[in-house]
């Protein structure tokens, strides 16, 4: 097996038993462990007899480790990333390390693991295979709401926290009535639950359940809307800018990515 400098490691979610036997392997065979929180991280490599030492590298010490890890790779020694769970630079620290790592030649790899967003995704059933993932939503009303009118044409992944979510979920229904929601939490646990409702129902049933663990939700896109419903408005916009249809084409085009001739013919047909 072709060996690396930089070895990125998924880790459980939740049930352990869900580490694959290549993890376990390079974890034992690295130099060191970078990881998020050792505390964590130790519970993980008590369990599968892993002796490796661990320093520690989370979003307040990037920089500050990055020195460091250089070093220790320069002198020929192998080191693996884990977050505390899932899927490091997915929503978890790494990208600092493995930016600078490329840019001075080091070889990086990284397995294939546990991923919340993909292990709740595996479960929800969806028309399209299309989705944004945000990862955390901002926390004014108003960033929210953009975001969510923004990605109203697709299917929304995003995590929350169990003292955010209702708040948030109530800031979604106000500019998405009605709109169908799912979340997971507590995934590959003991109480793991998973609802997909009306956004009303959803919020109803976590105010009458204490929330525990983080959540993955996706808001569906709004199957109501068509492909130009987004871009109508603008086009309005830059028709009152003195734009010509003809520019205003080629403009919504390079934004969104739509055939430029279809939006000439919206456009000359307003």
């Amino acid at each position: 097996m072709k060996e690396f400098d930089f070895y990125i490691v998924p880790t459980p979610i939740g049930n352990l038993g869900d580490i694959t036997f290549r993890a376990i392997e390079v974890l034992k065979s690295v130099d060191l462990i970078a990881c998020e929180d050792s505390r964590v991280t130790q519970k993980l490599l008590n369990h599968f007899d892993i002796k490796t030492k661990c320093v520690s590298y989370h979003k307040y010490n990037e920089k500050e480790r990055l020195s460091q890890i250089i070093e220790i790779l320069q002198s020929g020694k192998k080191m693996a990333l884990v977050s505390d769970a899932g899927t490091p630079l997915v929503c978890d620290p790494g990208s600092v390390v493995v930016k600078e790592l490329r840019q001075r030649g080091f070889s990086i790899t990284s397995l294939p693991g546990a991923c919340a967003v993909t292990t709740f995704l595996s479960q929800i059933s969806r028309d399209s295979e299309k989705f944004s993932f945000v990862g955390f939503l901002p926390k004014t009303e108003k960033q929210i709401q953009d975001i969510v009118n923004e990605h109203k044409l697709e299917d929304m992944v995003f995590y929350e926290s169990p003292n955010r979510i209702v708040q948030t979920l109530k800031i979604i229904n106000k500019v998405r009535p009605n709109v169908e929601v799912a979340f997971g939490r507590e995934l590959t646990k003991v109480f793991e639950e998973v609802v997909v409702d009306k956004i009303e129902n959803v919020i109803e049933h976590l105010e009458n359940n204490v929330s525990k663990g983080e959540f993955v939700v996706m808001i569906f896109r709004d199957k109501n809307q068509t492909e130009f419903s987004d871009i109508e408005d603008k086009i309005k916009c830059l028709q009152n800018k003195g734009f010509s249809a003809k520019d205003i084409s080629v403009i919504l085009s390079e934004l969104y990515g739509v055939n430029k001739n279809k939006i000439y013919k919206v456009t000359v047909g307003k």
